[in-house]
């Protein structure tokens, strides 16, 4: 700052005018990081879908800490009803349901995050090429998505898994990729054919840039929120459609998943043998880790498109009393 001199105009630095705790010389990243938070906070299915998905995240990656018993060892009475020492009581081999629970919340979350990545970057390696490469790519890539989209995909999921029966973790994942990428790749291709004659991809395309680094560079990047909102659809069909085809016996019985717990509730007659909480509680956490991604991608809409966010309606002002 630069004191007047005879009377002339004060001039200011513009750095000194900014206030304690800019963020002015952040990087982009941090930049980009601050407006995600500030969306997430200010929108409330973001926060409650984020809250939510941090409580499955911690219990997937620390379940020693939160369940200290062996969700495998049938070293207790079987049948025992809730208490203190097991919170949602024991299964008929007298294993303890709290520890299954929670421990099978890692399986689960290895099944949503590992198919909504691989399925959505299938998704966006065909949809985007196929529509800006145009021709016999588009029109090949696009035969092969209508195939997948015209057959049922829960009957083709349960005719693979069951050339499969018994697989673990890793085949659900495989089976699940191979079959539900093909919505997300049609939405995908749609928004990449209207970005396909925009000026920017012009210049690309005057400058000589390469297909492939117009397509990773150029395009992909625009579509950014959209890829979001693919990724926590798929995560949210391979957490229903993993623990479906566990609930019906083709995946491996032995692992621990809230699929599996589901499997031996029915085949122990739970609900009958006055164990609800066998299959209450699995059910419930497959509910509200979907009401999670689900809630996340509403969100991701409405901070993405403003068309879709709710009108608030504006405070009333306090009416003025004459006189006063």
């Amino acid at each position: 700052m630069s004191l007047p001199i005879s009377g002339g105009p004060v001039i200011l630095d513009p750095a000194a005018q900014e206030p304690a705790g800019t963020d002015r010389f952040r990087p982009p990243a941090t930049h980009a990081l601050a407006r995600m938070a500030r969306a997430v906070r200010s929108n409330r299915k973001a926060t409650v879908g984020t809250a939510l998905l941090v409580i499955f995240l911690l219990a997937s990656l620390f379940p020693g800490v939160i369940a200290r018993d062996s969700p495998s060892a049938d070293a207790y009475t079987p049948r025992l009803g809730l208490s203190t020492a097991h919170l949602l009581g024991t299964t008929a081999q007298g294993q303890d349901m709290w520890a299954q629970l929670v421990w099978g919340t890692r399986s689960v979350m290895i099944i949503a995050f590992a198919v909504g990545l691989a399925a959505t970057a299938i998704a966006v390696l065909i949809g985007v090429a196929a529509a800006y490469l145009g021709g016999l790519w588009d029109g090949t890539l696009s035969v092969l998505t209508d195939v997948l989209l015209v057959i049922p995909l829960f009957p083709l999921l349960i005719v693979i898994a069951g050339y499969a029966h018994g697989g673990g973790t890793l085949v659900l994942i495989l089976v699940i990729t191979v079959t539900s990428w093909s919505y997300t790749a049609r939405q995908l291709r749609a928004q990449a054919l209207s970005l396909r004659h925009r000026d920017f991809l012009e210049a690309a395309r005057v400058r000589g840039e390469r297909r492939l680094y117009i397509i990773v560079v150029e395009v992909i990047p625009t579509m950014t929120s959209l890829i979001v909102a693919s990724f926590l659809t798929n995560a949210l069909y391979a957490v229903l459609f993993a623990s479906s085809l566990q609930y019906i016996g083709l995946g491996n019985p032995s692992s621990q998943s809230w699929g599996t717990m589901l499997y031996w509730a029915q085949n122990e007659a739970a609900l009958q043998t006055g164990q609800p909480m066998w299959a209450l509680a699995p059910g419930a956490c497959i509910a509200a880790l979907g009401a999670a991604f689900a809630l996340l991608n509403y969100a991701f809409d409405e901070i993405g498109n403003p068309a879709l966010r709710p009108v608030r309606k504006p405070a009333r002002r306090a009416r003025q009393v004459p006189g006063a």
